[in-house]
Parts: structure tokens; sequence; C-alpha cells
């Protein structure tokens, strides 16, 4: 590789060096995992075993975090940061209905999609959310032929931008698989597959409600897309 690309791609080396699997206990259980960073006291990707996985994807929005962390600044502290309450969410709610409802209720400091999965058939939501509401909510539903959700960074009603387009070939990734052959193997694949696996790709984790979280550190050789 050559020095000018080693040192645009730095930070992610680094902070791939920081990915850790943290097993948090309570009364010497666990109560619940993540894959983070080693120092980030939020949550990024959690699972609650046996009752729900939850993950955060960046919502690029013109109402973006800069406004929520002035008014933050400012002394208005009623809304949350994304990873606390995520965080928040893995301490309290007992079920995926008592998640959804905290994910979709509570203020944040800037706009965010929430995957969250739960342990019976047809949970399984994408909540994009603004700082104050809901805009929208995916459902699973097998009977209308949605039998797996695909979320980037960009609203599920429009198009995505040509220089990131990484829904169309994860779906078209998806479907050659099908749904009777998918599984952790598969979803890995698709996952560690360009162009959803770019020059910013840090770790790839897999959450199931019935095993513990898996992750891998990746590393998307030349050439590959910077995001």
């Amino acid at each position: 590789m050559k020095a000018e690309s080693a040192k645009q791609w730095y930070q992610r080396r680094v902070r791939g060096k920081t990915v850790v699997n943290i097993d948090f206990q309570r009364d010497g259980k666990t109560a619940y995992q993540s894959a983070s960073f080693l120092g980030y006291v939020g949550l990024l990707t959690a699972v609650k075993q046996p009752l729900f996985t939850l993950t955060i994807n960046e919502r690029f929005n013109k109402e973006g975090g800069f406004i929520g962390i002035y008014r933050w600044i400012m002394g208005d502290r009623n809304a949350q940061w994304m990873g606390f309450l995520t965080r928040n969410v893995m301490e309290q709610a007992n079920s995926f209905s008592e998640a959804k409802e905290m994910l979709m209720n509570q203020e944040l400091l800037a706009p965010a999609y929430y995957i969250l999965g739960g342990n019976s058939t047809g949970e399984g939501v994408v909540i994009t959310r603004s700082m104050n509401k809901v805009e929208d909510m995916q459902s699973l539903n097998i009977t209308e032929g949605r039998w797996y959700l695909l979320q980037t960074n960009y609203d599920p009603w429009d198009e995505c931008p040509f220089y990131d387009d990484r829904r169309t070939p994860g779906n078209i990734c998806v479907k050659q698989w099908g749904q009777e052959n998918f599984g952790f193997k598969s979803l890995y694949n698709v996952l560690s597959t360009k162009p959803n696996l770019n020059k910013l790709t840090v770790y790839t984790s897999l959450l199931s409600v019935r095993d513990d979280i898996q992750t891998w550190l990746q590393d998307c050789k030349t050439p590959c897309t910077p995001w």
C-alpha cells in the first residue's frame, strides 16, 4: 500500500485495535453483550439474550447532530445521545416491544436508524428517527414478502446516491442466497462483500438472540471504495 493511502486510512486501523466484545454482567450472570470500542461508554451494537438484538446506523440528515449538540451545550438536556439510549434500552427493556417503545419515543441529539430484532416471527424493525419523532418504520412481514430488512445510511424511501449505493448490491446478494439458505454464514458473506465492505469498515458483528455476539475485524484490500 502506498504511504499516502496508508495515512488516509490510519484512523480506521487505529480504531480496529480498540474493538472488543463486552459481556455486561449483573449478579454474576450475563445481562447483555456488546461489540464496541474501548473507552466508549455508550452502545452501538448489542444483544440481550434471549430477548432482542439492537444496532445503530448513522443517518445523514440536514438537521443533523450539530443542532442537538448545540442545544445540549446550551443547557437543554432533554434529548439523549444515541449510544446512551441504546445502553438504557439494554439495561431497562425486558421485551422486544418495550425496547421498540423506548427507541420510538425518546428525544435524540441526532437522527439515526435503530435496527431491532426479537425472538418471534415478525419481530424485526428498522426505525427511522429524527431528533423528535419517528419518521418511518419498516417491519418484517413474511406473508408480504419482507423476510429480511436491509438498512444502510440513507432513508428507505429515497434513492441512494450513485457514489454510495450499498443497498442495491446488498439486496442482490441477499436474494441470491434466498430465505431457505440464509444464516450467519451468508449474512457474513453479504456484509464482507464490496461495496458493503469498504475502507471505512472497522468491524462486522453478527447478532442472534440464541448465540453470543460474533465480531470480526475487517480490512478492505485495495482496490476498495472509500465508503
